[in-house]
């Protein structure tokens, strides 16, 4: 058959005929009413139903606490308006690649990725990671690999060439498996790239190699559903080939779905990740969210006659003395060091001798603003006279004190401690980009932080500053340096999130030690809300060094931790469920 017919016929299969049943012996030879378990909920083939009362019995009687999908529906408007208390039109956007437009050739990026079938349970437990950090129902790992489901559902994951850790997933359905297809269709689902991947071009490779598999199997196109607003995943489709077509989804109204069906105030969508992740949590509850100013963060939460005034994480709750010794790091490392915890050695700056004399004697240090957050001022690693007084002068436009003290290395580990108890923890790590050998340093950092900003709300990006140069520097490198494949460079010392950083839950690896010393900083500190820094030679370790406390931690940088529901539990206890 030629290409041309191919272009005629592909716009008379059933799948996209929705408004019409095409009766002939092709489609009287799918299986009826059929359906897939994908683990997060059910695939429902709507095409494939004898009648539309059968797809909302179906939808309705499953999917209260899944992401149950009907495809491929016929009149999606009258099934809604069979139930419009059950289901909703979902507002996503259906993508096709016919297999004439696959275009094979092999990416740059292909080379520093692996990719291959999912195969053991630590495979699958981290794509379950990827799909909580992509607030992305999991499944159970037991279900990911179940071996007799191989010819139906197809499961590919992505890692480094050099490393074991899973950084990407993509799962494909085969629907001549299915329900005996005679379009002889597939679709792919549950695209998820882990934020922190650290290597570009994950999402590509995925796609490129899951359309390879099915059109070596003779499958003449593969279908994608994406949410209308999604501007990461739609350019990339349409980059590969993908056109979009006539097709509708339907799900089932729960409170996994919640968002997709009921409207949000303008003023709460504006919000930043950090309050917009507590506003939403106080929703569920009943909680009245007034938002007081979306820049900020600010807002305010109210239930009966109780109201509490919040700006992201730091509540009324915190008193202005509990803050004061938070603020400056001088007066949080007296009053900790007190009562035992353990402190790196630190002077205040008065003057480049003292300095300088204080930094040879310990060899390598940090220089930091006595006040400040966001790491804004911090220099880290440093040891050579001239970059002591570049740290300095960094840190003095930021605070006019300016602290320096001894480098402890080791894992930068933040905490957060609500009402007295350890609700996560993670290690935060520097910054870091791996070469392909054709980009520069620069290209390799701006494809970075599109990838952070858009999965951080644009909250994370890595500056380009005089201290991204200095390390790069310190490689040999420059902006304009192009990157040996495979090589991966830390761009700064720094490892907090909005200079680049990635974080990595670590919540039920920390030792009882460590947890003690958090909770005696924040009873010591009297700040019921914090998020504490210590460094660390190993996170189930007992040795540990305190570095600083933060009044305002950003709770949704330890999803799926449940800090917010445990912030909203210690405001409002009355509405503590469990």
């Amino acid at each position: 058959m030629s290409k041309n017919s191919h272009r005629i016929e592909k716009g008379y299969g059933q799948s996209l005929r929705n408004w019409e049943k095409i009766e002939n012996p092709a489609t009287s030879s799918m299986q009826p009413n059929a359906f897939a378990e994908m683990g997060w909920g059910r695939l429902v083939f709507g095409h494939t139903f004898e009648n539309n009362k059968r797809i909302v019995d179906a939808m309705c009687s499953h999917g209260r606490d899944t992401r149950d999908i009907a495809m491929y529906v016929i009149d999606p408007h009258v099934i809604i308006a069979m139930a419009p208390d059950k289901l909703f039109l979902d507002p996503s956007h259906t993508f096709r690649l016919w297999h004439y437009d696959h275009s094979r050739k092999e990416t740059e990026d292909s080379r520093i990725l692996t990719i291959q079938r999912l195969s053991t349970r630590q495979e699958a437990d981290q794509i379950n990671q990827i799909y909580a950090k992509c607030h992305m129902k999991g499944a159970d790992p037991d279900f990911l690999l179940d071996q007799r489901a191989t010819k139906l559902r197809t499961y590919l994951v992505a890692k480094p060439a050099d490393s074991d850790r899973v950084v990407g997933t993509i799962t494909g359905v085969d629907h001549v498996e299915a329900f005996n297809d005679p379009e002889n269709g597939c679709s792919l689902w549950s695209l998820a790239v882990d934020p922190q991947a650290g290597v570009p071009g994950v999402g590509t490779c995925l796609v490129r190699h899951l359309a390879a598999h099915y059109f070596t199997k003779g499958r003449a196109f593969i279908d994608a559903s994406v949410m209308h607003d999604n501007q990461e995943a739609i350019p990339l489709y349409e980059k590969l080939g993908f056109q979009r077509v006539p097709v509708f989804c339907i799900k089932r109204k729960n409170s996994i779905n919640q968002t997709l069906y009921v409207a949000e105030h303008d003023t709460v969508q504006q919000m930043n990740p950090y309050a917009r992740l507590i506003a939403d949590e106080a929703k569920k509850r009943g909680i009245i969210v007034d938002v007081i100013d979306e820049e900020y963060g600010l807002f305010n939460l109210s239930l009966g006659s109780r109201s509490i005034t919040c700006r992201e994480s730091l509540s009324e709750m915190t008193s202005a003395v509990a803050m004061t010794k938070s603020d400056d790091k001088r007066l949080t490392r007296n009053l900790v060091s007190r009562v035992g915890i353990r402190t790196p050695e630190q002077i205040r700056h008065k003057d480049m001798n003292t300095s300088t004399a204080f930094m040879l004697q310990q060899g390598r240090v940090v220089v930091k603003p006595a006040r400040g957050e966001q790491g804004e001022g911090i220099s880290v690693d440093i040891s050579e006279p001239g970059e002591l007084e570049t740290a300095i002068e960094s840190a003095g436009n930021i605070c006019s004190d300016i602290l320096i003290e001894t480098y402890v290395k080791g894992e930068d580990v933040r905490i957060i401690v609500i009402n007295h108890e350890v609700v996560a923890a993670a290690v935060r790590k520097p910054p870091a980009i791996t070469g392909t050998g054709s980009h520069t340093i620069r290209e390799l950092i701006e494809k970075h932080n599109r990838r952070r900003m858009a999965a951080t709300g644009g909250e994370s990006f890595i500056p380009d500053d005089a201290e991204t140069l200095r390390c790069l520097n310190k490689e040999a490198l420059g902006y304009e340096s192009v990157l040996e494949n495979g090589r991966t460079v830390v761009v700064r010392k720094t490892a907090n999130l909005h200079t680049g950083g990635t974080i990595h839950d670590v919540t039920d690896d920390i030792s009882p030690a460590l947890k003690q010393a958090a909770v005696t900083v924040s009873r010591t500190l009297d700040i019921p809300v914090t998020g504490l820094d210590f460094m660390v030679p190993d996170v189930s370790g007992d040795n540990y060094a305190f570095i600083e406390a933060n009044e305002r931690p950003g709770l949704a940088n330890h999803e799926p931790q449940p800090t917010a529901q445990r912030f909203i539990d210690f405001l409002f206890p009355e509405t503590v469920t469990e």
